[in-house]
Order: C-alpha cells, then structure tokens, then sequence
C-alpha cells in the first residue's frame, strides 16, 4: 500500500511539472523535446505503478489465507490442550476417589476406604483422679491420686455393615481399690451387625442392658464415680444381644444373653464358668422425640432387667469383693461398706428390675433409676438359704451455668478455653441423692450385722467444667452415712467404713477423644 502510495505521489507531481514545462513550449523548442522526453517517462512510470497494483491485489488473498490458517492452526492447539486439560482432571479426581480417606478431628483419628466399606477410628480415654476422706483415720491408703482410667480406644466398620469395638484398659482395672496393682484388661471387645436401625445383632464382651446410669458412657457420667444403683446392676460380661432403634429412637430396645455376672462387677472375666445362661433386656420410650414439642424432645423412660439361674452353687453370682475381702457393696469413695460372711454363695435364681427415666431441656437435666436385685444365697454346706430382695435408687441433676444444652452425652462448649479471646468453656453445677438398702434377712446369718451396714445415703454436689469437647475438669464432694454397721474401733472394712460417716473430696481431670 506505501508502495502505490508513493508511486501515484511521483506521477502527479510528475504531471504537474509536465504542465508546467508544457506552458512555454512557444517559447523554447527545446524544452519541448524535453517535455515529451518527460512524458514517455511518465507513462512507463504509470505502466510500472499499473503493474505493481495488480501484482499486489494478486497476493493479498494469498496473504490473507495463510493468516486465517495460522489461526485456525492456533485455535486447534488451544482446544488440544484445554481437552488433555480435561482429562488430566478428571483422572485426578478419579484418584482421589479411590485414595483412602484420612481425617483428624475432636472425634478422633479416622481411616477410610474411598468407599465408606472399610472404616477404621482410634480414640481415646484418660481419668486422672484424687480422691481426699476427711475421716480416714482407719483406713490407710485410701486418700490417693490414681490414673481411673487410661484406654485406646479402635472402633470401625469392614464391609459396611460389621462394626467392631476393641476397648482395653490400662488405669485403675478394680474399681475402688485404690492400692491396688494395676492389671491390664479387656473392657469392651465386640462385634455389630447392623442390618438396619431397627435390626442389629451384637456379640462379644459389652454392658448388658439393664441400667440406664451404667449404660452412659463413663466420658459423660455428671460424677467420678456413678451412683449407689450401680451396685446392683450387672457389668460388662461376655454374650449375644438383639438391638435396635425404631422411629428415629423412639423406641429402643435390646434383649440378649450373656454368662452372667454378680451385681456391681464392672467387668467380668472373658470366660464363663457358670453352668447357666442369664437373659438380660431392656425397652426404652422417647415418645415426643419426633415431635414439634421442643420442651419435651429428650423425655425418656424405660425399664431393663435380667434373669438367671444357676445349677450349680458359685461366689461368682455375687456382688465385687471391692474395697474388702468378700463379696459386697462399695460406697461413692469405692469403699465397701457390706459384705456377705465367708463361705456365702450364690444358687438358684437371680433377678433384677429397674426402672429408669430421663429427663433434658436446654442447660437442665435430670436422671433417676431405681433397682431391685433379688438374689438366692446359701451357706456352703447349703443348710440355709435365703432369697434377698436388696433395693437402690437415685436421682441426679444438673444445670449448667454458660447456657448450654445438656444432653445424655454430655456437654459442648459454645465457646472453648482460649483466655486470649475471651473464652473460657462451659460450666455446670450438679446434685445427687442415692440410697441402697440390704434385705434384712441377710442379717446375721448371711452378713456380720456389727460389721456390715444394712444401708447407705449418699448426697453429693459437684461442678463440671468443660474446657471444650475433648477437656473437662471435675470437682465434687459426697458425704455417704449408714444404717447400723461397725465399731469405732474397727480398722478393716466394712466395719471401718460403715462405723462413721464418709466424706470424700473427688477432682478430676479428664482427656476424651
């Protein structure tokens, strides 16, 4: 285009001059020659432009086509590596897909397949305890800080309906004996079959169900130490249990079989050596869980018991030998404060029934359970028997302070323990009242009537603080008195325990996850 350009500048002042000379060609012949020199130059030169334009109109559309095919060559690489872009996505995030899942959170530390089958969760329980008794001028060794309860705990899933619990325990194994060697022990080994909700079956080594106090994870128990009615109600213990839940938890229930274990043994042997069975079961309501009622959402009532029979005599059916040389009953400080005479065992039959409710609404809660435990013993030479009727209840509340909900699982901090922010947790105050009483025909024939106590009331008050949902720190106190018992001057239990009143100061420092 410059080219043309210029060419046609060069012609028309070439033509100009042309004119110009031609106006005094009268007066100078030879200028004229000149002129027409000039004007066959002129023509070649418009003969050369004329060339020029048609030579450049012929390449334009040639310079024109390879510039749209470069494009076309431009947008081509573009669309390949916008695809290989594509696919180099999508095969990313069909690894990860199939990559295992690793999580870590106040739940625990979680492993997972990419399909959900396989689930794997490790958690975690430490109770670092004090227990300080304002009257322990017969019993040494009680006052103690003790590790209460120290397990790792694995739960998980293979094959996405089989969950597994495997719960060892490395604290404080023998409740309420506080000198006592430690020993290593399996507290909860089981496998679950979990159709559906409403359809699961259950087998290894779990709590039977019968109390609803004992039946509370001891991550979320309102005190250190649970109630009076737990000295009634069977512990962990080896068997088959039917579950389930219906309607979302309006109905729960549970039936099952197990060996069979005395009352307030927390945690029988991983055998049985009972020549019987025991069936245990429980039916639990929450009728208005489903409902609009917030006021009455986490209202619950039920009942558990269990029955069994024994061919065969054995000291196994009867209570723990907690705190004392016999078998008996053990107070809030894990003292015992009855227990049967020596050469005492169990035959024939054994029940238990218990009522039991609960009872949430924002920071408020309340528990209350009551238990029978009707109990068929014998001298060892079986020349007497008795069927003892023994009895507990209890009635325990708490309301916390910070405005939280309390619930059956406990409490979660709205906000958790951090001074820098202005965060410091949740707290809540908490009462207790429990009564145990012993069937009076085990007096004096089955039990010492000036050494053992033929009853125990307990009260107890408390604060919980939750520093967030993984931290808490307890503090409580109890006073626990007695119906009859023994001497002043006793200086082993049960007399010891039962000859005055315990008071005991508990703390607590608690690490869940």
């Amino acid at each position: 285009m410059k080219i043309n350009q210029l060419l046609i500048a060069t012609f028309v002042g070439a033509q100009f001059t042309v004119t110009a000379l031609a106006g005094d060609a009268t007066t100078n012949s030879t200028e004229a020659a000149e002129i027409e020199v000039l004007k066959q130059e002129i023509q070649k030169l418009d003969q050369k432009v004329s060339e020029i334009e048609t030579q450049h109109q012929a390449q334009q559309p040639v310079a024109d086509s390879a510039d749209k095919q470069q494009i076309q060559d431009l947008d081509q690489k573009v669309r390949i590596l916008s695809r290989e872009r594509e696919l180099d996505q999508d095969a990313a995030a069909t690894a990860a897909k199939s990559a295992p899942k690793i999580t870590l959170g106040s739940g625990g530390f979680g492993f997972s397949s990419s399909d959900s089958n396989f689930v794997a969760t490790i958690h975690g329980l430490i109770q670092v305890d004090s227990r300080t008794f304002s009257q322990d001028n017969h019993i040494q060794g009680n006052d103690s800080i003790l590790l209460r309860r120290a397990r790792p705990i694995i739960t998980g899933t293979v094959y996405h309906d089989f969950d597994f619990n495997f719960t060892p325990e490395f604290g404080n194994g023998t409740p309420g004996a506080a000198s006592a060697a430690t020993t290593p022990s399996i507290y909860d080994a089981y496998i679950n079959y979990h159709y559906s909700p409403w359809f699961q079956i259950e087998a290894g080594k779990f709590k039977p169900p019968v109390g609803l106090e004992y039946l509370q994870s001891d991550t979320y128990t309102l005190f250190n130490e649970r109630s009076l009615v737990t000295d009634l109600i069977p512990g962990r213990d080896v068997g088959f249990e039917l579950h389930g839940d219906i309607v979302g938890g309006v109905v729960s229930y549970a039936v099952g079989i197990f060996n069979g274990v005395g009352d307030g043994q927390k945690n029988t042997s991983n055998i049985g050596f009972q020549n019987d069975r025991e069936f245990d079961g429980r039916l639990f309501l929450q009728p208005f869980k489903a409902t609009s009622i917030a006021a009455l959402q986490n209202f619950g009532f039920g009942v558990g018991g269990s029955w069994g029979s024994s061919s065969i005599t054995n000291t196994l059916d009867l209570p723990n030998t907690t705190g004392g040389s016999n078998p008996g009953f053990y107070t809030d400080g894990q003292q015992q404060f009855f227990a049967y005479r020596s050469g005492i065992v169990a035959a024939n039959s054994h029940w238990r029934l218990s009522p039991q409710a609960y009872y949430y609404y924002g920071p408020l809660s309340l528990l209350a359970e009551y238990a029978i435990s009707d109990q068929q013993v014998s001298t060892n030479g079986l020349t007497h028997s008795a069927d003892l009727q023994n009895t507990a209840w209890e009635i325990s509340g708490g309301w916390v302070l910070t405005g939280e909900d309390a619930t059956f699982n406990g409490v979660t901090p709205r906000h958790v323990f951090d001074p820098r922010n202005g965060g410091w947790g949740a707290l809540q105050v908490v009462a207790r009242y429990a009564e145990l009483n012993v069937d009076k025909a085990a007096f004096p024939l089955f039990a010492d009537p000036t050494a053992s106590a033929s009853g125990a009331q307990a009260w107890s008050l408390g604060l919980n603080w939750y520093l967030n949902k993984n931290i808490r720190v307890n503090a409580s106190y109890s006073h626990t008195t007695f119906t009859g018992g023994g001497a002043a001057s006793a200086t082993t239990a049960p007399a010891s325990v039962s000859s005055h009143p315990e008071d005991v100061f508990f703390t607590r420092v608690q690490l869940s996850f």
